[in-house]
């Protein structure tokens, strides 16, 4: 299996500069659902509106830049690494990510995929689905999982922090880490 290996958005986007955070979620209509597309390198070539109004960003700057434009700092890099470790090899993940909007505002979503795949079953992009998700599940599980992720990694590195989840998961009764984020989201989804 080959590595992601992300873009390096300064390298495709001359003169970007990553928001500064904020802590203040950004207020978007969260019965609606942001959509990107990328190729199988994780550059976008496709965004709706609703993307665009929730991040800030124009179409123009997202399209052509590689998806982790929105990635917020508070997010443990190993979350990333088995959700591309799952869907190159053509599974479907559900993540949950605290994104970051260019205002430097946050917000908090759960993305599923579509695996898009040529003739010849070569994968050649990947359509997300993101949507809002229940902040007392946030505030109550993953939240403070990431944070404990985040704080394992900036001392042991990436590996560390995956060993971390893993046992978190072991310990707490969950298979992976989408029984963990079903679990979270829907103790209080309506």
């Amino acid at each position: 299996m080959r590595y992601y290996k992300e873009p390096k958005i300064n390298s495709m986007i001359p003169n970007f500069q990553y928001p500064t955070p904020i802590d203040r979620e950004v207020n978007w209509d969260k019965s609606k659902t942001i959509m990107s597309r990328t190729d199988a390198a994780g550059v976008i070539d496709y965004v709706n509106q609703v993307f665009c109004d929730v991040c800030g960003y124009s179409t123009e700057e997202l399209l052509g830049s590689p998806h982790n434009i929105i990635r917020h700092p508070d997010m443990p890099r190993v979350i990333f690494k088995v959700l591309w470790d799952n869907i190159q090899q053509g599974i479907n993940f559900h993540a949950v990510a605290k994104n970051l909007a260019k205002s430097g505002e946050y917000y908090w979503v759960v993305t599923d995929f579509d695996i898009i795949k040529d003739a010849q079953g070569k994968i050649v992009s990947y359509l997300a689905r993101r949507t809002s998700v229940p902040t007392q599940s946030v505030e109550k599980y993953i939240a403070p999982l990431y944070a404990k992720m985040l704080q394992v990694e900036q001392v042991g590195g990436m590996e560390a922090s995956g060993a971390y989840l893993e046992k978190f998961l072991k310990d707490n009764g969950y298979r992976d880490y989408i029984d963990f984020i079903e679990t979270a989201i829907l103790e209080f989804k309506n």
